[in-house]
């Protein structure tokens, strides 16, 4: 969950994000160290009054400074293409979800069961519970058990929506007619929360997504209770 005033991101709840920050580290000190030297030599060249002949035609300064990005580069690239792959990956799913999106609401079906699927709402401001988050909290969790790798098919029924949870590093659009496919491993218990990521109408921001993450014992006491209402 986010707090005011912060600057980075959410605390890592799957290996995926995990690997994000980590590289959004490794990308940010990189640009720290450019920043410092490219302001070096902005200083350097106004204050002082001395010009070095030997810099003013020199090949192997040419060769460095073409050479070192090219090097910078690849050292950006590599965790990236590392991070994008590892993104796709759908090993021996646990569990499948289809998330449906609708405006302006979410739909699931959990396909392993045979008659499970609910709508999920964004709760009114005025029926919000204490410790309830005001825009965040729907009235149906999507609940899925910790430490069991999740498959989710993400589509829409009307127009382009996008099913995104940042802490857990999770972000697939929408598409009418088309089913995407992600997939996440929640590494700890929790409530985790995201919204629609994809300016879909007038209620675009009223249709939040909330993952429950429990261990398996109550994901199948909890399954087997919405199979009894059903």
């Amino acid at each position: 969950m986010a707090h005011p005033s912060q600057l980075g991101f959410q605390d890592a709840a799957s290996p995926v994000m995990e690997e994000f920050l980590h590289f959004h580290d490794h990308a940010l000190m990189i640009v720290f160290l450019i920043s410092t030297l490219v302001l070096y030599i902005i200083v350097a060249m106004v204050t002082t009054k001395l010009t070095n002949k030997n810099i003013l035609d020199s090949q192997e300064i040419e060769i460095i400074w073409t050479i070192l990005p090219a090097i910078i580069l690849i050292l950006i690239a590599l965790p990236s293409l590392r991070i994008l792959y590892l993104m796709d990956e759908v090993n021996n799913p646990h569990l499948t979800v289809k998330a449906l999106g609708h405006q302006w609401y979410w739909s699931y079906e959990y396909t392993d069961y045979k008659e499970l699927g609910f709508d999920s709402y964004m709760v009114p401001t005025q029926d919000l519970a204490p410790g309830q988050f005001r825009l965040l909290e729907a009235d149906h969790r999507m609940v899925v058990p910790v430490a069991s790798p999740v498959r989710v098919l993400v589509t829409a029924e009307d127009v382009l929506h996008s099913w995104a949870v940042p802490a857990l590093g999770v972000k697939m659009d929408a598409v009418p007619g088309r089913l995407n496919q992600t997939a996440f491993l929640a590494s700890r218990p929790g409530v985790y929360y995201g919204q629609c990521s994809e300016i879909c109408g007038a209620n675009h921001s009223f249709m939040p997504v909330v993952v429950e993450a429990v261990p398996l014992k109550f994901f199948e006491e909890w399954s087997s209770q919405m199979l009894e209402d059903a």
